[in-house]
């Protein structure tokens, strides 16, 4: 990879956000995440709903620290978990559906010494941004950025668009991570990315279940 974007970077419009969790995630596949100097274009992520959602942050309720979700589209939610890892979200859906998308891997675009810097231990570039605790690490996203909106720039982050579609046909596959005590959720085919991308946080197994 060089250190090279597009020059013809568009912010996208909410409306982009408006659906469903299921319907939006595969939208968000090569999207470009910019964070000051730093970007990167979105090749994987996974769908999260609300009370339909045994896995999601949203299933038992709002609370002070999910409130993010349940507001309106287009802002980034973002928590610390394992008391180690931040996960950035893009809220979807209509006000107080509290559904949202987990990126969950980047191709770096620009800023890789700063990416390298705050990621020092990783060996190679593919790695920088393949998985959400390393995503936000690498472009220091944290509680502080929760709430960001992503259409008018909030907090420094943006989601653009360089021209790049989503791809017609995305590798889908279950989420990773989750509880057994998710049950079947844990299993459901909600994970999508780009096809042959080396920067996923782990290759997509395709998977029949839930829709």
């Amino acid at each position: 990879m060089s250190e090279a974007a597009s020059s013809q970077l568009s912010p996208v419009d909410r409306r982009l956000f408006l659906g469903d969790s299921l319907e939006v995630a595969p939208r968000l596949l090569n999207l470009v995440l910019v964070s000051g100097a730093v970007s990167g274009r979105i090749v994987e992520v996974e769908a999260y709903r609300s009370a339909d959602d045994p896995a999601s942050h949203a299933y038992r309720g709002q609370t002070r620290r999910n409130a993010t979700m349940f507001g309106p589209p287009g802002h980034l939610y973002v928590y610390f978990t394992y008391g180690m890892h931040h996960c950035a979200n893009v809220v979807c859906g209509p006000d107080g559906t509290a559904t949202a998308v987990l990126l969950r891997a980047l191709t770096p675009l620009t800023g890789f010494d700063e990416m390298r810097s705050r990621r020092p231990r990783l060996r190679r570039d593919v790695d920088l941004c393949a998985g959400p605790g390393r995503l936000c690490a690498a472009l220091a996203i944290d509680l502080g950025k929760d709430g960001a909106d992503l259409v008018l720039g909030g907090g420094g982050l943006q989601l653009c668009s360089d021209g790049v579609l989503p791809p017609e046909a995305p590798l889908v596959g279950p989420r990773i991570g989750l509880s057994e005590r998710v049950g079947p959720a844990a299993g459901w085919p909600w994970r999508f990315a780009v096809p042959g991308e080396p920067c996923v946080s782990k290759p997509v197994t395709p998977r029949h279940g839930r829709p």
